[in-house]
């Protein structure tokens, strides 16, 4: 229930409510009606709350529009007003029966109080309903500013990260004009830099009217990680830049995943034209990346980086802010309290001791203040300062790219992992040393996670481990997506423990389990987990047990659904494809019907039509035919059917004419029917793309096969019953039968049934059929006159009949001897007068008028719409016709220029 809908009804309650208060002065027996009315007028009042309530999340990004702000405060306030009255009138009403009859005699004399209150009541809805600018509905209002008010983009902060001396700074540093355009936040690895810059993102200053985004790169982006290879680093930044253009809103979705940076790079410029938004480049590796940002122009934006590598800091136009040990001291204390859940007073006396043994750098406090969460007892906490010494002692030492100087902090760093791993559970400590085997270059979907635990058979919850991870700031889970994220400190650490991965997750598995989790590897694995994935892979697909070659195919379009959240979904596509292809035909030509079964799932989500061209000859050669159609004869799964379907489709598509008339004679096209009925509506959108592959191919021969079964007597059905989107396939597809087909003997549609369609879908099917159809002649002929005469004179069921006999005339409305007729007859008053019935039983009439007037327009042209102008014809039918303007556009294959640009202007 909207706004509008819940503040009408509690209207007509209160009225209701006055007119039974009333009526006591002559029944005490209404006073039992009066506290159910105001229940249901407290129900109102709770809707609009909810409401209130539904708008705020929607919209929570533009409500620093003044004139949304005002009209969600007018709302407000009306709740606010309604609350104490309703309780008021309940008390009212509430009293025992003697009392009640004291207050009509009272009210007799003196008036009545409840009903001035009711009467004030509705003169608060009144009120509020007269103040809003559209009289539809408050939602509809809301949503209509709400549209108009450009999305202001927001920075998530890190929780636990306090407000410091150095946020402030920075703040002060973008409201400057003459502040460089590009500021670099520098310092050592975890010292807080993203966390800082977040914390200024996640409040700009107000000159930012478009707010602020992220957008991370990580030491993947650069070229050493492509190993110097130039095109490499540029396909990746150009993956990290459309994501930005989706972030930003320019695209909706990432358009092509393989787009020339260039062109990406000039897209950026077009996107930025005249914004003001501030943008966080974090962990940024090349100073090219800075760059490019920096040098576009004509937009008022500022630039926030953070990075640890010295060749960004030579960037001569930036300005420089440091983090220093002195800046976190400031803050490390409160990291600490926010972490370990202890108030000031409760921290033992070694807390200063922690601190400094950390280095007061906030990444290694948070993970100690973690593991260390409510515990008071001092020893522990001299305890974990002895054992962080000896474990950053242990670690593993750095990796080459690393800084000497950032040695002992990264040491300490990882001594703080290791030292929250131990106080872990064991199970949570397995799967952590297990994700050393991915590449963290992008988030990780939590189906990865989970494949992973359920081949180290742990006893306890796969949520219960990676709980413990994400306490321990050694995961980050996303707020809104099922998607995991690491430190770029994290990621460091566990590269050292990548061999420990390998020996655990493939030296030390079943054959089955290998070919689980292998293709997961090939996916979401590091670069050189990916070759080993993919020797695994290609060996599970190859040998002779059919249980292996099952569970690696399902294994296959697992990881492949799951990563359609990252960038790599088209490159993990080809690898599959490249790998499943040539085997494809040996695995349905195996005499197993499981194996074809999954195999003909493979296909469909994996093949592309490259794909199909290189392998449709030798599934054609195998006599994949024969075995798919037997298959598909027995299974009774509308899944399994849907899969076989569309591959048999594809080999019509691509094979050659002879396995097109095999398709044809071995596809049961009963089950095409089933899956094509009202209740099937989860398989519609595959079945509509099936019959349009087969009518494409097959042409007469194979629509004549489908008219056979009554396939389209399924898709009139869907045109009556369906959705909007339904409908459009089904006409769409209906159309194409009977352009390759005409209209056959054994079609569904008929002259006698075409009217019972939607007017819009009559507009676009009526020519295939009224121009074949055989209609005996009428036994007396009816003049014009005669069907105007019924028209204006008889009952619903003879207006219904002289609309079906108006049509010959109307299709002829632009001969000027008829048009003339028709524009000086009262057809089109009267044609008006129907447009205007709004009781739901005249839906029909008003359906069919709507319909005749179209055509009229279409037939008739100029003169026939200047006619509408003078009885107000024209907005009626834009408000009919506005939900399917496309396809009446498309219907209107007769209508002369005149009529497009009445259509282009009334619905511009």
């Amino acid at each position: 229930m909207d706004a509008l809908q819940v503040v009408s009804a509690a209207t007509q309650i209160v009225t209701s409510m006055v007119g039974a208060v009333h009526a006591l002065e002559q029944a005490s027996r209404n006073l039992d009606e009066a506290p159910k009315r105001i229940r249901s007028l407290e129900d109102f009042v709770c809707d609009l709350e909810n409401l209130m309530r539904r708008i705020k999340q929607k919209h929570a990004y533009k409500l620093h529009n003044p004139q949304l702000d005002h009209q969600l405060k007018s709302l407000n306030s009306l709740i606010e007003r309604l609350h104490p009255k309703i309780r008021k009138a309940r008390r009212m009403v509430s009293k025992s029966k003697i009392k009640n009859l004291a207050h009509v005699v009272w009210t007799s004399m003196a008036g009545d109080p409840l009903r001035k209150l009711l009467n004030s009541i509705n003169d608060d809805l009144n009120w509020w309903l007269e103040s809003q600018i559209l009289a539809q509905n408050v939602e509809k209002v809301i949503e209509l500013t709400a549209q108009e008010v450009p999305t202001r983009l927001k920075v998530k902060a890190e929780q636990g990260y306090p407000i410091s001396s150095k946020s402030k700074f920075l703040r002060k540093l973008l409201e400057q004009e003459e502040t460089h355009q590009v500021i670099l936040i520098v310092g050592l690895s975890g010292i807080g830099k993203s966390c800082l810059a977040r914390q200024v993102a996640s409040d700009p200053p107000e000159r930012f009217v478009g707010g602020a985004v992220e957008l991370g790169f990580g030491q993947w982006c650069s070229r050493a990680a492509c190993n110097g290879s130039k095109s490499d680093y540029q396909k990746r930044l150009a993956r990290k830049i459309s994501k930005f253009l989706v972030q930003i809103g320019f695209w909706k979705k990432i358009k092509d995943e393989n787009s020339d940076l260039e062109y990406l790079c000039c897209l950026l410029q077009e996107a930025l034209y005249g914004k003001s938004i501030l943008i966080l480049l974090d962990d940024v590796w090349e100073q090219d990346i800075v760059e490019r940002f920096a040098k576009l122009y004509d937009n008022d934006c500022k630039y926030l980086v953070t990075t640890r590598n010295e060749a960004v800091y030579e960037i001569t136009e930036a300005e420089k802010v440091e983090l220093s040990k002195d800046d976190i001291m400031e803050i490390s204390k409160s990291i600490l309290l926010y972490h370990s859940l202890l108030a000031e007073e409760e921290l033992p006396a070694a807390a200063e001791s922690l601190l400094e043994r950390c280095g007061h750098h906030p990444l290694t406090v948070a993970v100690m203040g973690k593991a260390l969460r409510k515990e008071l007892r001092s020893e522990k906490w001299e305890k974990a300062i002895t054992d962080l010494s000896t474990f950053a002692t242990c670690a593993p030492g750095p990796v080459s790219y690393v800084n000497e100087k950032e040695a002992e902090n990264t040491l300490t760093i990882f001594g703080s992992f290791e030292f929250s791993l131990e106080a872990m559970p064991r199970d949570s400590r397995r799967l952590f040393i297990a994700l050393a085997a991915l590449s963290w270059a992008e988030p990780v979907p939590e189906a990865c996670l989970e494949a992973i635990w359920s081949i180290l058979v742990q006893k306890s919850l796969f949520s219960l481990a990676v709980c413990k991870l994400v306490e321990g700031s050694l995961l980050m889970k996303d707020d809104t997506d099922p998607l995991y994220q690491v430190h770029d400190m994290v990621s460091l650490y566990l590269d050292s423990k990548t061999n420990d991965s390998i020996q655990m997750l493939i030296n030390g598995l079943k054959a089955e389990e290998i070919a689980f989790i292998c293709p997961w590897f090939l996916i979401f694995g590091k670069e050189n987990i990916k070759n080993i994935a993919e020797e695994k892979v290609e060996l599970s697909l190859s040998v002779s047990e059919e249980k292996l070659v099952i569970i690696t195919i399902e294994a296959i379009l697992q990881a492949l659904m799951a990563s359609k959240s990252i960038s790599e979904l088209e490159v993990s596509r080809i690898c599959f494809s490249g790998i499943l292809g040539p085997r494809i035909a040996d695995l349905i030509s195996r005499d197993s019907q499981s194996l074809t079964v999954v195999s003909a799932e493979a296909i469909t989500n994996i093949f592309s039509k490259g794909d199909y061209c290189s392998y449709i000859p030798s599934l054609e050669t195998t006599g994949a035919v024969d075995k798919l159609a037997g298959l598909l004869q027995k299974s009774e799964d509308p899944m399994i059917q849907t899969d076989i379907l569309t591959v048999l489709t594809k080999l019509a598509e691509f094979g050659t004419p002879e396995t097109v008339d095999k398709v044809l004679q071995s596809i049961p096209f009963d089950k095409l029917a089933t899956l094509l009925s009202y209740d099937a509506k989860e398989w519609h959108e595959n079945m509509f793309t099936i019959l349009m592959s087969l009518a494409k191919v097959g042409k007469s021969k194979a629509v004549e096969k489908m008219f056979a079964f009554e396939i389209d007597k399924n898709l009139i059905k869907l045109l009556e019953n369906g959705s909007e989107v339904v409908q459009h396939h089904a006409i769409v597809t209906l159309k194409a039968f009977y352009e390759l087909a005409g209209s056959p003997a054994n079609a569904s549609l008929r002259p006698a049934n075409l009217n019972l369609l939607p007017w819009q879908v009559r507009l676009r099917l009526e020519r295939f059929i009224i121009s074949d159809r055989t209609v005996p002649p009428s036994p007396k002929s009816q003049t014009f006159e005669d069907v105007i005469h019924r028209l204006l004179d008889g009952d619903n069921k003879q207006v219904q009949g002289a609309t079906q006999d108006l049509i010959p005339f109307l299709e002829k409305a632009g001969e000027l001897k008829i048009r003339d007729m028709i524009i000086k007859s009262p057809l089109i008053a009267k044609l008006s007068e129907l447009l205007q019935y709004a009781h739901p039983e005249q839906n029909s009439v008003r359906s069919e008028s709507a319909f005749l007037l179209t055509k009229l327009a279409c037939a008739g042209g100029e003169p026939c719409i200047k006619k509408f102008l003078e009885y107000d014809i024209i907005p009626e039918l834009v408000k009919m016709m506005q939900c399917c303007v496309p396809e009446i556009q498309d219907s209107a294959y007769a209508a002369p220029d005149v009529l497009q640009q009445w259509w282009t202007t009334c619905l511009g």
